[in-house]
């Protein structure tokens, strides 16, 4: 005998049908799959450039064509023009003819009719011959009149300073003898009455309690609800299968 399948009851939790992002509505953009509860609007569509073979081989040019300023309609512009060029040389062997600024009248000497003031010139210094032995003016010196070396001249009374000698001078300490800084000056509490002295000392700290207290920071009395009254609140806990047994805790006799 063949297995009867046994009948249970349908739960509705177990059927599973799509969700809503399953549904989708025709678009109504477009002409494929145009709902064809709207309107349809006219469709346009843009084609490749053709090419130029299909009119003619030889294409007139486009608008970026130049066309020069000069040319009119009646052909090119009649307005004279002018350009520059270098100078060209001038060939030898012709008669160049000099220009004003060729010559100088200033330079030219004057004629036997005119007057003109003394001219001199300034040549370069002879040399010594040797057998003039003169010489020159700064080769001689006048005796100086300092000192006391001048024969026909009074001199004064002249005085000159020699170096300090440490051996047989004024200065020598022969007995070595300490100097003032040498002597160190005595306490006067030593052969006077002796004043009170006192000390400073660290400052102590006072005696306390070390524990830690807390600051106002620390307190959230917003959140007291021991004593004032509260508004409900809520907590979110774990799904649960809607096909779990229940658990039965007390069970009647």
């Amino acid at each position: 005998m063949s297995e009867v399948e046994k009948k249970r009851p349908i739960i509705a939790g177990r059927e599973k049908g799509p969700g809503p992002g399953r549904y989708a509505l025709p678009p109504t953009i477009g002409f494929i799959g145009h709902d064809f509860t709207k309107l349809t609007s006219p469709a346009y569509s843009f084609h490749g450039r053709m090419s130029n073979n299909m009119y003619c081989v030889d294409s007139s040019p486009g608008p970026q064509y130049y066309i020069d300023a000069k040319i009119t309609r009646f052909g090119k512009d009649g307005n004279p023009a002018y350009s520059m060029l270098g100078r060209m040389k001038a060939p030898k062997g012709i008669f160049q003819t000099p220009g004003p600024g060729a010559y100088s009248p200033e330079n030219a000497p004057p004629c036997n009719t005119q007057r003109r003031p003394p001219s001199y010139t300034m040549g370069s210094r002879t040399r010594y011959r040797t057998v003039d032995s003169v010489p020159a003016p700064n080769k001689y010196s006048l005796p100086s009149l300092m000192g006391p070396q001048v024969l026909n001249k009074p001199a004064s009374a002249s005085y000159t300073m020699s170096g300090l000698y440490k051996t047989g001078g004024p200065s020598e300490d022969l007995s070595k003898t300490p100097g003032p800084c040498r002597y160190n000056s005595t306490d006067p509490s030593v052969y006077l009455p002796r004043r009170p002295a006192f000390s400073m000392l660290g400052r102590h700290s006072l005696p306390r309690d070390a524990t830690k207290k807390p600051g106002p920071g620390t307190h959230n009395p917003e959140k007291v609800t021991v004593n004032k009254p509260r508004a409900p609140a809520y907590s979110l806990g774990v799904r649960h299968s809607e096909f779990v047994t229940p658990l039965v805790i007390n069970v009647a006799d």
